[in-house]
């Protein structure tokens, strides 16, 4: 289906540059304000900015097409820019797996109102560039967890009727076999319980103080310690080594059966260990390169992975919006990589935390033994599925898994109670090494959709959301169709149509099972989930609608088809060949029209000319572009633009 717009936007942006510029390193700096908050929010991560925090490195992506995005000489003159603009010194560092760059900003930061504001200073300079797609601080990730006493006793978290992921049942279906899962955390310590289960690895911490093996990134993914005495890390006090990416570990694919410490849930994979988080936490710019090297991807300057992951675990966080994260994850999942991420340990919505936050990836809220959400728990209608995480109240309550038992450098291997979000993610990674192991050929969405439509409720209360429930992991294996056992459904539907209102009737069919979700996608920007929706467009035109349907063995099908709706009006349509005219728009907003194309028609081209100001043309199909998502963007300066469509689609631009 397809619906285009074209968005006017005026601006003052050359006279606001030029204003910034006079002010020199010794007066004080206006702070930013409401109107150019608002005006980039959606490309700049103000929720980073912190009064706590003196940011140094910003993560900057410039949009694809753009010359900043391929000429080193546009790249830099728009730094230069930047640092006019600021008065501060502004340096590229280098370019990540990403597309996006990082850079250092240093230099005198009295004269701002605050640290915050002098985040925003930086981001604002860089967003005032239409190139620029995203800018943010290089926020550093911390792992989330509740470390407590070291005490032996069951794992009711694998067991417990109430408060367990049954598994016991489940490791006569699979035990993860042949399936690699990442560890993307602290890195990993020797232990006896994991002999034979870690292969390759690497550590992408690219600061060597952080690193503590003074040479910054290497194929070493060796836990040096990440504890910190009170003054190294603000605003976080003193703390002793977590080795947390050891427990984590353990949880996934401690050897089993071998009459010593703890059991795992995928004893028959392997764990690939990427070391990110060192003293005071990790960098979004190396997190981000390791997701994608460990997926397989590639990165500038590191050896090929010979061992890519089809499961990615980060048991770890920090606030903010998604950012940067987006694209790494992105790719992982175009790699066949299934994306588990802790919810947060923040008892807030799980909105706020990234990379939980982020679309593509497996939330995982905790949950107690009593089948309830933990206190500490992140929440929220993004969680996809809970975990045992533990209460957090120390001991047998909590989460056993293997540890060592130092407290700043390694020492004797151990075995811990940990409690957190950080422990409730591992479960899901080991699950989905499961699912993969039986059936290889899932996709990441398929995994998803397997563990959530096998999950049980909460026996215990949930407030905020926590998903589809308790992961089971025997149901959810009992549901995997290996080998070509399950057969996919057959998507199909039927419409009626009465003037702007289309009425759709699912007539979808599974062979061997039944259909467990469907996700429509009206052509408009609008969806459903129902079974029989009903959607009113807002302007006449031929949409192309798409069904998909998912069965509860995870297979989906997608059926596609144009549906024509006439009358009613509404919107700004527009007619071939007969100009609109009198667009205005204020600065940062937009005014949208609609052209409907047929079918077989070429040359296809949208003009805006005259007026005053600074427009900006863009044109999509089959949904509402924006500044970073468009089929074609003209963007010169003043009103003159073109946007040409040389093989056009049928339908609504």
């Amino acid at each position: 289906m397809s619906i285009s717009h074209r968005r006017m936007r005026r601006s003052v942006l050359a006279g606001a540059i030029l204003a910034a510029g006079l002010f020199s390193a010794a007066q004080a700096a206006t702070p930013v304000s409401a109107t150019d908050l608002q005006t980039y929010a959606d490309r700049a991560n103000f929720a980073a900015a912190s009064e706590q925090i003196l940011y140094q490195r910003y993560i900057v992506t410039y949009a694809q097409g753009s010359a900043q995005r391929t000429q080193q000489a546009a790249k830099r003159q728009d730094l230069e820019r930047v640092a006019a603009e600021t008065g501060l010194q502004v340096e590229h560092v280098r370019a990540l797996s990403t597309g996006a760059d990082l850079v250092t900003v240093t230099g005198d930061r009295q004269r701002f109102a605050s640290y915050a504001d002098s985040a925003r200073q930086v981001m604002v300079a860089f967003a005032k560039n239409p190139a620029v797609e995203y800018v943010e601080p290089d926020r550093i990730m911390h792992a989330v967890l509740t470390p407590n006493d070291t005490n032996y006793g069951s794992q009711w978290d694998l067991t417990d009727p109430t408060g367990g992921v049954n598994q016991p049942a489940a490791w006569d279906v699979s035990t993860g076999s042949g399936i690699k899962v990442a560890v993307i955390d602290t890195g990993i310590t020797p232990h006896s319980d994991l002999t034979g289960q870690i292969v390759g690895g690497y550590d992408f911490i690219s600061d060597s103080t952080a690193a503590r093996d003074g040479n910054g990134r290497d194929s070493n993914p060796n836990d040096e310690g990440d504890w910190n005495n009170a003054t190294e890390c603000p605003p976080y006090g003193a703390s002793n080594s977590s080795w947390h990416g050891t427990h984590v570990t353990g949880t996934i694919a401690a050897l089993t059966n071998n009459a010593k410490g703890v059991a795992s849930m995928a004893y028959g994979a392997k764990v690939v260990p990427v070391r990110v988080l060192g003293k005071c936490g990790g960098s979004v710019s190396d997190i981000v390169d390791a997701i994608v090297w460990a997926s397989g991807g590639s990165v500038s300057g590191i050896p090929a992975n010979a061992n890519p992951a089809r499961v990615l675990n980060l048991s770890l966080g920090g606030g903010g919006a998604c950012g940067s994260f987006q694209a790494a994850i992105n790719t992982a999942r175009a790699n066949g990589s299934v994306f588990v991420v802790a919810a947060g340990n923040e008892n807030q919505n799980v909105t706020n935390s990234s990379p939980a936050n982020c679309s593509g990836v497996i939330s995982v809220a905790a949950t107690t033994k009593a089948g309830a959400r933990a206190s500490y728990s992140n929440y929220g209608s993004t969680i996809v599925v809970s975990a045992p995480g533990g209460a957090g109240t120390g001991g047998s309550a909590d989460i056993l898994s293997t540890l060592n038992s130092g407290t700043t450098t390694q020492s004797s291997e151990t075995y811990a109670y940990y409690a957190g979000t950080s422990m409730a993610s591992p479960h899901v990674a080991a699950l989905a090494a499961a699912v993969l192991a039986k059936n290889s050929a899932l996709t990441p969405d398929q995994v998803k959709n397997l563990i959530t439509a096998n999950a049980r409720p909460l026996p215990g209360s949930c407030s905020g959301g926590c998903g589809a429930g308790i992961i089971d992991a025997k149901k959810t294996l009992d549901a995997v169709g290996g080998g070509g056992g399950n057969v996919a459904p057959v998507a199909n539907f039927s419409f009626t149509t009465s003037g702007l209102t289309a009425n759709f009737t699912d007539s979808s069919t599974d062979s061997d099972g039944s259909i467990s979700a469907r996700s429509w996608n009206f052509g408009d920007g609008g969806t459903s989930t129902a079974a029989n929706p009903s959607h009113t467009y807002g302007a006449a035109g031929t949409y192309s609608v798409a069904l998909t349907v998912t069965d509860n063995g995870g297979l989906t099908n997608t059926k596609t088809q144009s549906v024509t709706v006439s009358g009613g009006g509404g919107g700004n349509v527009l007619q071939n060949g007969v100009a609109a005219t009198g667009l205005t728009a204020s600065t940062g907003n937009s005014v949208t029209y609609t052209l409907s194309v047929p079918a077989g028609a070429t040359n296809l081209k949208f003009v805006t000319s005259g007026g005053s100001g600074d427009g900006d043309l863009y044109v999509k199909f089959g949904s509402a572009p924006t500044t970073s998502s468009y089929d074609c963007r003209s963007w010169n300066s003043g009103n003159s633009e073109t946007c040409t469509i040389t093989t056009a689609q049928a339908g609504t631009y």
